[in-house]
């Protein structure tokens, strides 16, 4: 009997470890409102810690919210989160959104197998694979030649038809005229 008090503690034991990662887990989660409805990403601290760290930080202080979709590819990608230079409530400069970044460091690369695939949220980056800052895009669909190129920092768990509403732009780099915003953005599932 004592032997089975013994296993029986040592499972409650290991399951509160199990109830403290799982709650971690579910505090990595953004939402983002959309004129067409609410995106919720799980962010994925495991793959990409930095990054992930630097997205939450920036979603504590307000600073994503009304920034604009400066660059969306139908196809591949919708882009945001140009703190400097594409909030569209302030200082917004269409012809300098996406330049810009936060006026937190740029993150060294965390490259990782998890695969670019439709719902995947990359770090968006010049040349330098160590430049990106507060930029991201979400794929709309497979992108396998982004794979070990980008950093992967989460994953759209509920929304995608939301993203996928989100104003096209044109040509070949999918500059937005007039384009579409995250209203706002919070932590958590909302």
């Amino acid at each position: 009997m004592k032997l089975f008090y013994l296993a029986f503690a040592g499972v409650l034991y290991l399951a509160s470890f199990a109830g403290d990662a799982f709650a971690q887990a579910a505090d990595h989660y953004i939402t983002i409102q959309l004129k067409s409805g609410p995106v919720v990403i799980q962010l994925l601290p495991d793959v990409a810690p930095k990054h992930v760290a630097q997205i939450e930080a920036l979603v504590k202080k307000g600073e994503y919210d009304n920034v604009a979709f400066h660059r969306v590819i139908p196809g591949f990608m919708a882009q945001t989160g140009d703190v400097k230079y594409g909030n569209m409530e302030k200082n917004f400069d269409a012809s300098q959104a996406g330049t810009g970044g936060s006026d937190l460091p740029d993150l060294p690369a965390e490259f990782s197998k998890t695969p670019f695939v439709r719902g995947t949220v990359g770090m968006a980056r010049a040349q330098d694979p160590n430049s990106a800052n507060s930029q991201f895009f979400i794929m709309f669909a497979d992108g396998s030649f982004l794979n070990g190129q980008y950093t992967v920092v989460g994953k759209v768990v509920s929304g995608m038809e939301n993203v996928d509403k989100i104003k096209k732009g044109e040509g070949q780099n999918g500059e937005v005229s007039n384009p579409d915003r995250m209203i706002k953005v919070t932590m958590g599932k909302k």
